[in-house]
């Protein structure tokens, strides 16, 4: 099963445009990530709050932006290019902090855009991908050519998904090595952010049942996701994102979740029959709730992509 990254086919389709500026990239002076380099208390041998294997959980059950784009086409509105990000905007983001979170939410706003076939606007959100991993370093993980290929041709879908994860897999191990794990962690809160903002605007229009039980599930990956964050609130830069997340986990204790196991079922993997028992969770969360909980989302993304 591909791993369900929350920023998965992204980088990914986004990381067409990448590969051919990796040279240039690695050239840029590390100064500029001055600002997001860990503390002594957590490089080295110190472990995380959370193991590494349990954040690895964490990360493979957050609902990829094609995921959520496909979920939200599925309801029938029309697409909408103003609830995305600009592309002008990252002229406006300096800091290898904002470059990456706003690589994450550029990230998702790719999947929604391939999920409605907007060649039109898709040049541009790619360069702004382009621009943001360089400003991190991080472009020379995705194969420039293989990626935009695959990216103008809709039945390459799921090899471009795999191809998109095996390059996100490369580049969050390098980025551990590095001690530059923090960074990984804010772009896949920037994913996870942007796509639920784009849903949250959606169930507005169309209070559509099943997107609003989805941003219910999110109360599981939002305690953890705070967590890992806290991991580097010794960095003054992460104290909004905390902040704000920890605001959010508050408002999500009104929603209850509830899980009962679902019928077995038969799938084929690595050439393989294998059966896997699904979990059906069941979301209560009053129109009240739904309300703060949209708005609080909305006021984390605009302090991200500001």
């Amino acid at each position: 099963m591909i791993r369900n990254l929350i920023f998965a086919l992204l980088i990914l389709t986004g990381g067409s445009f990448l590969y051919s500026c990796a040279g240039n990239s690695e050239k840029k002076s590390a100064q500029q990530d001055d600002e997001l380099a860990l503390p002594d208390s957590i490089t080295g041998e110190a472990p995380l709050k959370l193991s590494e294997e349990i954040i690895g959980d964490v990360i493979q059950n957050i609902s990829s932006p094609v995921e959520m784009a496909n979920l939200i086409k599925s309801t029938g509105v029309d697409f909408s290019q103003q609830i995305l990000n600009n592309p002008e905007n990252i002229s406006d983001y300096s800091t290898s902090f904002k470059r990456a979170l706003n690589l994450g939410v550029f990230s998702a706003d790719l999947g929604y855009i391939n999920s409605y076939d907007k060649s039109n606007i898709v040049v541009s959100y790619l360069l702004a991908v382009k621009n943001l991993a360089d400003g991190i370093r991080v472009g020379q993980f995705f194969d420039f050519e293989s990626l935009k290929r695959m990216a103008t041709n809709s039945s390459n879908l799921d090899s471009l998904m795999q191809m998109s994860v095996s390059s996100f897999n490369q580049m969050d191990s390098y980025l551990r090595q590095q001690n530059r794990s923090n960074v990984s962690a804010l772009v896949i809160a920037g994913a996870w952010v942007e796509g639920l903002y784009i849903a949250a605007n959606v169930i507005e229009n169309t209070n559509d049942e099943e997107l609003i039980n989805r941003l219910g599930e999110q109360k599981e990956i939002v305690d953890i996701l705070y967590i890992i964050l806290q991991n580097y609130e010794q960095n003054s830069s992460f104290k909004m994102l905390i902040d704000h997340l920890s605001e959010l986990k508050a408002l999500y204790k009104q929603v209850k979740i509830t899980k009962e196991v679902g019928e077995p079922k038969t799938i084929e993997q690595d050439g393989m029959l294998i059966i896997v028992q699904d979990e059906v969770s069941h979301v209560e969360i009053s129109p009240e709730t739904l309300g703060t909980i949209i708005d609080k989302i909305k006021e984390i993304r605009t302090d991200i992509v500001k």
